[in-house]
C-alpha cells in the first residue's frame, strides 16, 4: 500500500502526467486555484467524492489512493448515468495562428511575424500524426495558384521543424527574394545537381525550374489544410 498521503500522490500524478494544477481545477468543475490549494496549502483537507471519482478516472488510478475506502477502484461508468462508457478526457494542444499570410501566387513580402491567436488542436491526434505542437504554426493562404489543393482563404498547419534539412517533394511554405509563398517543391532526380523545382498546382500560374536549394529559405512543411464551405 502507498504511504504517501493523498495530496502527495496527486502530486505526483500531475507531474509524471505534465498537467497543470488549474487544468485539472476545471476538469473538476472548481475554480483554478482549487487544486493547488488541495496540494499545497490542505484546503479543502479531503477531496469532495465527485471530485475525487474523476480525478481518478482521468489518472486511472484506485480512489482508494486520492483518499476513498479501500475497494472503491476506478470508476468506469460516468457520473449519475449508470451502464454509460466513461467520457474520454482530451489533452489539447494550443497551435499559434499567425498575423500573417502566405502567398498561393506571386509571393508576399513580409516584415515579420506575429501570433493572433491560437486554435486548440487533440494532442493525441497531433502526436500520432508524428508532430510536436510546439513546433507548429497555423497560417492563412492568400491567392489562387495553389488551386485546387489550396484555396485563397485556406488555413493551412506547417510544421517549421519540417525544413531544408528533411526536404522532399511536397508542399511548403518558403521565402524566395524575400517573399513568402506557399507552394509545391520537388527535388531533381539528378544525384549531380540538388536542384528545386518550385510549381503551382494551378496551370495558370508560373513553375520555376531548376532552383539552387541556396536561394530557398524553407519555412516549414504544409502538414494539415482546412478551408470554409459555402
Amino acid at each position: 500500500m502507498d504511504q504517501r498521503s493523498p495530496r502527495e500522490i496527486l502530486a505526483s500524478l500531475i507531474a509524471e502526467r505534465g498537467d497543470n494544477y488549474g487544468a485539472l481545477s476545471r476538469l473538476i468543475g472548481r475554480n483554478a486555484a482549487y487544486i493547488q490549494q488541495f496540494i499545497k496549502r490542505g484546503t479543502p483537507r479531503k477531496l469532495d467524492e465527485k471530485d475525487r471519482r474523476v480525478l481518478a478516472r482521468y489518472f486511472g488510478v484506485d480512489e482508494a489512493l486520492l483518499g476513498a475506502e479501500e475497494g472503491a477502484g476506478v470508476e468506469h461508468r460516468s457520473i449519475g448515468k449508470l451502464g454509460t462508457k466513461p467520457r474520454k478526457i482530451i489533452k489539447i494542444a494550443d497551435v499559434p495562428k499567425l498575423e500573417i499570410e502566405v502567398s498561393a501566387g506571386m509571393g508576399t513580402i513580409v516584415d515579420g511575424e506575429y501570433t493572433a491567436a491560437s486554435v486548440g488542436f487533440d494532442l493525441h491526434w497531433l502526436r500520432n500524426l508524428g508532430l510536436n505542437p510546439e513546433n507548429l504554426s497555423i497560417i492563412d493562404v492568400k491567392g489562387e495558384s495553389m488551386a485546387p489543393t489550396l484555396s485563397n482563404g485556406d488555413t493551412v498547419m506547417v510544421d517549421m521543424s519540417d525544413r531544408a534539412e528533411r526536404l522532399r517533394d511536397g508542399i511548403y511554405v518558403l521565402r524566395l527574394d524575400d517573399a513568402l509563398m506557399v507552394k509545391r517543391v520537388s527535388l531533381s532526380p539528378r544525384r549531380e545537381r540538388r536542384a528545386l523545382t518550385i510549381s503551382s498546382d494551378n496551370p495558370h500560374f508560373p513553375t520555376w525550374e531548376d532552383i539552387d536549394p541556396a536561394l530557398v529559405d524553407i519555412v516549414g512543411r504544409v502538414v494539415w489544410a482546412s478551408r470554409i464551405l459555402t
